[in-house]
């Protein structure tokens, strides 16, 4: 199996390479593996879903929804 490092998979997928390191120390990337200090990212890895974006959907009530 071929591998990338995070820095390669932040050009592929278009986010920070610090981001990539994030998704890899909370194991959203499917079989990653950590060398020493780097990780490895299987070159057919798929980009996981933002799973921050639900958290910033959230209704808020304001006094403007309020009146309605």
């Amino acid at each position: 199996m071929d591998y990338i490092t995070p820095k390669e998979a932040s050009q592929k997928w278009g986010i920070t390479e610090r981001r990539i390191q994030k998704l890899c120390e909370e194991g959203r990337i499917e079989g990653v593996v950590r060398f020493s200090k780097v990780w490895a990212i299987p070159k057919d890895a798929e980009k996981p879903a933002d799973g921050r974006l639900k958290e910033n959907k959230r209704k808020t009530n304001t006094p403007s929804d309020m009146l309605k």
